[in-house]
């Protein structure tokens, strides 16, 4: 009988390990920025889009081993309008946090797939709007 090679899929108990490990060491600290710009840009009205973007971008940020970011096909315009003022504003700053992390996490070699998952975690930081958070399979 011919056995069919079934797909990998990733260990739960490793994925709890990674992310307690990066909940340790980045990714608590990560995640205060990401609140930071959330709250700064939810004191004003027209900016609490991206501070409910920055809102769920912190959640990921303290636990995303387990879960990666799509687009979203109904995002238009108004998202990239808003991705380019996030970029100016907020962006940047929070992509040039996680490249600092994610360099100083690759010194180590047990740090080397925590900073593989920060820079992972660069598009997302720049262009938050027009994406979705999801568990993976």
């Amino acid at each position: 009988m011919a056995r069919v090679a079934q797909p990998m899929r990733h260990n739960g108990g490793m994925r709890l390990l990674l992310n307690i490990i990066w909940l340790v060491l980045c990714g608590f600290w990560m995640a205060i920025g990401y609140l930071l710009a959330g709250v700064i840009c939810c004191i004003l009205i027209i900016t609490i889009p991206f501070g409910l973007a920055s809102f769920r971008i912190a959640n990921y940020a303290l636990w995303p081993f387990g879960r990666t970011v799509i687009d979203r096909r109904d995002a238009g315009a108004p998202s990239l309008l808003g991705n380019i003022i996030w970029v100016i504003f907020a962006g940047i700053w929070l992509a040039i946090g996680h490249v600092i992390t994610g360099i100083a996490l690759c010194v180590t070699i047990i740090g080397i797939p925590l900073g593989i998952a920060n820079f992972k975690m660069i598009p997302v930081s720049l262009l938050p709007l027009g994406r979705e958070i999801v568990p993976t399979p």
